[in-house]
């Protein structure tokens, strides 16, 4: 029964995820976290520091991490099928359609307005997070971690990858 659980949570978060991995986070979030409790609030958020380091797609990070957690390999193959297989499917049916109407002010329309819809689902998963991070480690060691993250992403330009792996060494060394 997991795995049907399993498959039909992530068929959705991804058919539902316009946009790719942005929109379809949060909507994982909620299948993984909210729905079926199957990691913490606290590991998810580890697992997406931890996928947000390893190159390619979030979505299929995700569904592997979960769907191991769940099941097992057979869990990685489902998770992972059930997010990349809509995608490519849908992909191949509305290329054709998307380069037909590309021009059409209904579908510049439509685009234009889902984006504040993930704005807001994004900033939803980043609040849950935080709370659990200032809860577990303190506001002081927090803001730290923040305005250091900041200022090496946005004014010294350095990867989020390796902004990512040296936190991970700062909670290994200095939180454990």
């Amino acid at each position: 029964m997991e795995w049907l659980k399993l498959v039909i949570s992530f068929f959705l978060a991804n058919v539902f995820g316009y946009g790719g991995g942005p929109s379809s986070i949060p909507l994982m979030y909620r299948e993984i976290v909210t729905n079926h409790s199957w990691l913490s609030n606290f590991e998810f958020s580890n697992m997406l520091a931890l996928g947000n380091a390893l190159p390619g797609p979030i979505a299929t990070k995700i569904a592997a991490y979960a769907g191991y957690e769940v099941a097992g390999w057979v869990g990685v193959i489902l998770a992972v099928a059930a997010t990349v297989v809509p995608s490519a499917v849908a992909l191949i049916i509305l290329i054709n359609l998307l380069q037909k109407y590309k021009q059409s002010p209904s579908i510049k329309g439509m685009t234009l307005l889902v984006q504040p819809v993930i704005a807001i689902m994004m900033v939803m998963v980043t609040w849950s997070g935080s709370r659990d991070s200032v809860l577990a480690i303190g506001i002081l060691q927090f803001a730290g971690i923040a305005l250091v993250s900041f200022y090496l992403m946005q004014i010294r330009k350095v990867h989020p990858a390796f902004v990512i792996v040296a936190a991970f060494v700062y909670g290994g060394v200095f939180l454990s």
